[in-house]
């Protein structure tokens, strides 16, 4: 079986080496070590000056939404996995969606403006599959109508944009550590900000608000993450450099394999080192996705759907016409691909492909 991805393992010895410890100290949760220096470490990687390990992406999200205290409509992206639509929702907010550019998959810059009202509080884009947005272009709107800037970074682990880290950008950047993404910690996620004020709001925020044992500075909700958790990701952080060396020469062998298949690409941002987190192919049409799809399960082979459906079509928000993510979000599809994916499977999945094509 050939799933369209498998959670990094790090070596078992380097991992049970750190749980020891959490069993010698009896520590497990509640802002122990082994969290406190992955957070560092994390930073030291990123070369990024403020940075909270959380429960997980979504909850890094609720908690951005929150500590910039956001109300209204948030301009965000139809083409994104549900947390980030589902997040603004869960705070009160109503998400208002604005098509993607059709080359990047992001929130087309080009159309921001005429989305915003006197209700319009902040912008949360995607950088989807660690694809950078424009960022310039958000950063001269939000700065001109006075609007907060949230990036969920959920893919965009290593990636730089202009030579920096891709969560050195917006007022609140988030991460997914989750156990699909590049750098995982089996669950979890991350806040990081410029802003050391507003890191000490989202810090109170991830422990129930608590400024000592006896004291609440403000409402607050349980967003810490544990001691095994955080000893994964030591365990994984050094690493990092062959996962992604490892997915880019997948991702140019997929390319080379594939390069009579009728599909075409996302456009990757020219200014960007990409950390090759997905390999999405886009389809001419959906009914050759859906072909392809029955011939790859046939032969136990899964992809997967990123990200389908549009979510201006979700049943809990306003109705929104976005004909460029409803058109993408039918006819991608991310096939397999992670550490330990060798070049045979990769033939493999080609040969199929190819095959149906012909078919």
């Amino acid at each position: 079986m050939i799933n369209v991805t498998r959670p990094y393992l790090p070596e078992k010895e380097t991992f049970d080496r750190l749980v020891a410890g959490v069993w010698e100290r009896n520590w497990l949760t509640n802002n122990g070590p082994l969290v406190n220096e992955l957070e560092l470490k994390i930073k030291e990687y990123l070369h990024i000056d403020h940075l909270l390990f959380v429960t997980n992406g979504t909850i890094a999200l609720q908690i951005a939404i929150k500590a910039l205290n956001l109300k209204g409509e948030i301009i965000t992206t139809p083409f994104s996995y549900v947390a980030t639509t589902s997040s603004i929702v869960w705070e009160g907010c109503e998400p208002v969606f604005v098509d993607i550019d059709p080359l990047t998959f992001n929130l087309d810059p080009s159309r921001l403006e005429e989305a915003i009202t006197p209700r319009t509080t902040a912008i949360l884009a995607t950088h989807v599959f660690g694809n950078p947005c424009a960022i310039e272009t958000i950063d001269e709107i939000s700065n001109r109508y006075g609007l907060k800037v949230i990036y969920d970074n959920a893919h965009g682990f290593g990636v730089k944009y202009k030579r920096k880290s891709l969560f050195s950008y917006g007022d609140v950047s988030t991460a997914s550590f989750h156990a699909t993404k590049i750098f995982h910690t089996i669950e979890g996620g991350a806040v990081t900000t410029r802003n050391p004020e507003l890191l000490k709001t989202l810090a109170f925020m991830r422990n129930f608000g608590h400024n000592g044992p006896d004291d609440f500075a403000m409402v607050g909700i349980n967003g810490k993450n544990s001691e095994l958790h955080a000893a994964m990701g030591l365990s994984i952080l050094p690493d990092i450099s062959q996962i992604i060396a490892s997915r880019k020469r997948a991702c140019e062998h997929y390319t080379e394999r594939l390069k009579n298949l009728h599909i075409s690409y996302q456009q990757i941002n020219s200014e960007a080192e990409w950390n090759y987190s997905y390999f999405p192919i886009l389809f001419l049409t959906e009914q050759s996705l859906l072909k392809a799809i029955k011939a790859l399960n046939e032969n136990c082979i899964y992809p997967r759907r990123y990200f389908y459906p549009s979510l201006s079509s979700l049943r809990y928000v306003k109705g929104k016409i976005t004909p460029v993510a409803d058109d993408i979000s039918r006819r991608i599809l991310c096939l397999p691909l992670y550490v330990g994916l060798s070049m045979e499977e990769i033939d493999f999945v080609a040969r199929i492909l190819l095959r149906c094509q012909n078919n």
